[in-house]
């Protein structure tokens, strides 16, 4: 029995707690705590970095599980709480097509590609959502919240703030695949943040 309940604590450290060093937080109550979850378990995908376009269903529609970039982390850690972005987005487009971003010349929403791109989803986040202050306040960024970056030379990149904290208990650590896969990680103030924002519906 003792061995049992030791092999059952152990699997939830390796579920919610990857192999890094930090400090041990409980995930926080309702919809964000499930939305962190869902993500946190993104972590064990092994996934190659490919934002080629492709075409995919809709709704609920998505690239070959084993591929992805950072915005399908974000897409599917809230599908897996009941929110698929692919819809949310192309029906907002569909309706505000001109308060979205035009960098890809397009004169139509695109369901396929566009809920996949880290400007569009800044749009939604903050037109659904809430837009909050960009800060080097570590505390500032609460779980559950998504940051934008801007990676040299100017890509942009999006991640999900985790209930983890750095070794020194001074950062959240933060969930996204910069190109090794989704994994956790410290990394919130290594790239100037370009947007910080909270979508949780309930």
């Amino acid at each position: 029995m003792k061995k049992n309940m030791l092999f059952f604590r152990l699997a939830l450290i390796f579920l919610y707690f990857p192999s890094c060093a930090c400090s041990q937080e409980s995930l926080p109550p309702g919809f964000s705590g499930k939305l962190i979850a869902a993500a946190a378990e993104r972590t064990r995908h092994k996934v190659t970095y490919d934002g080629s376009y492709r075409k995919i269903a809709y709704p609920m529609g998505d690239v070959p599980d084993s591929t992805g970039v950072c915005t399908d982390l974000i897409i599917r850690s809230y599908r897996a709480v009941g929110i698929d972005l692919q819809k949310e987005v192309h029906e907002d487009m569909r309706r505000h097509f001109s308060l979205y971003p035009k960098i890809w010349g397009l004169r139509r929403p695109d369901s396929n590609i566009d809920h996949r791109r880290v400007p569009n989803l800044q749009t939604f986040f903050r037109r659904k959502g809430k837009e909050l202050a960009v800060t080097r306040n570590a505390d500032d960024y609460q779980p559950g919240d998504l940051i934008t970056w801007r990676l040299p030379p100017n890509l942009p990149h999006i991640g999900m703030v985790s209930h983890l904290r750095s070794a020194d208990g001074r950062r959240p650590l933060i969930i996204h695949n910069i190109g090794r896969g989704p994994e956790t990680e410290d990394m919130i103030f290594d790239y100037p943040i370009s947007g910080h924002y909270r979508f949780l519906p309930d």
